[in-house]
């Protein structure tokens, strides 16, 4: 069984990339679903972010912010280094769990990761190949204030708080640029998918 790993940056379309994956049948583990049920309330992690960052990173309900944490930690590295130290090993853990779920099943001759942050995470030991879902930064920032309802200078400061495209093209197999439409992603996708079918 092969594992890829898809990653890109933010509002790159790699989220785009993985349901059209998912279309086709191809099973993906998603590191922002993980990332998200290893905070959950009464979760170890969630305590150790609270200890760290205070109560006013929680909702009334006890449940993570993620807004209110990610507009701390986007502006300050060490603090984003403090997280990452929290929660990397745990999402880690849970993703390999899920990746040999998939290999004892011997059903699936692909099976992707899903993972925006799979190079700054060290996550390359747990795949065969990564993919780059990669748009120009033009491209990149509009869709993010369309996203996310921010502004150009909110955008820009996200973007800049991880590693750059650029610099992920060097740790990448295969770069898939997203620039384009659906069908021009999904035809690229498509032909790079042929390799494991012939």
């Amino acid at each position: 069984m092969n594992v890829i790993g898809l990653t890109g940056g933010i509002a790159s379309g790699k989220s785009t990339a993985t349901n059209i994956l998912r279309k086709y049948g191809y099973p993906v583990v998603d590191a922002d679903v993980i990332a998200r049920e290893i905070v959950a309330v009464g979760e170890p992690a969630l305590k150790e972010i609270e200890e760290y960052f205070g109560k006013e990173i929680l909702n009334s309900d006890g449940s993570l912010n993620r807004k209110h944490l990610g507009s701390i930690v986007f502006s300050d590295p060490n603090k984003l280094k403090v997280l990452n130290e929290i929660t990397h090993k745990r999402i880690n853990d849970k993703i390999m769990n899920k990746i040999e779920v998939y290999a004892k099943e011997k059903e699936y001759d692909v099976v992707f990761l899903d993972a925006a942050l799979l190079i700054e995470m060290n996550m390359r030991q747990l795949v065969d190949e990564i993919w780059l879902i990669s748009v120009d930064e033009e491209t990149q920032c509009k869709r993010l204030m369309d996203r996310d309802g921010i502004d150009l200078e909110d955008a820009k400061r996200r973007i800049n708080s991880q590693m750059t495209l650029e610099e992920k093209k060097n740790f990448a197999d295969v770069i898939i640029d997203n620039s384009g439409t659906y069908s021009e992603l999904e035809e690229k996708l498509k032909i790079e998918l042929k390799r494991f079918h012939s």
